[in-house]
């Protein structure tokens, strides 16, 4: 597992309220595990990837869009963004979730 790092941007977007933080829980050739906090406040601008990402709320609260329709997460719960299907995330409380990306997004170095 790799140590936290800043996160400021998706997709080149600033994050709004703040920033988050990350590290690489695994990774292979095929996907990556990450581990993302935001704390209160802080949200994702609506932003679209070129891979799907399965996200699993560990604790917190989150609200957001997927595709225009309104989205809301508790902890245990688990939502899907499909490829190219913009997406935003809004945390209400402080949140951490795991996010498994495929194909992986980040280098594999």
């Amino acid at each position: 597992m790799t140590e936290w790092k800043p996160l400021r941007v998706v997709e080149g977007l600033p994050l709004l309220g703040g920033e988050g933080r990350y590290r690489v829980r695994s990774r292979s050739e095929h996907g990556v595990l990450l581990e993302i906090t935001y704390p209160a406040g802080v949200a994702s601008p609506v932003h679209s990837h070129d891979h799907d990402s399965h996200v699993h709320l560990m604790s917190g609260h989150v609200t957001g869009t997927l595709g225009g329709e309104a989205v809301e997460l508790r902890a245990g719960e688990v939502v899907v963004h499909p490829r190219g299907v913009p997406h935003s995330v809004v945390a209400v409380t402080g949140s951490t979730w795991l996010e498994f990306k495929s194909p992986p997004t980040i280098p594999l170095a």
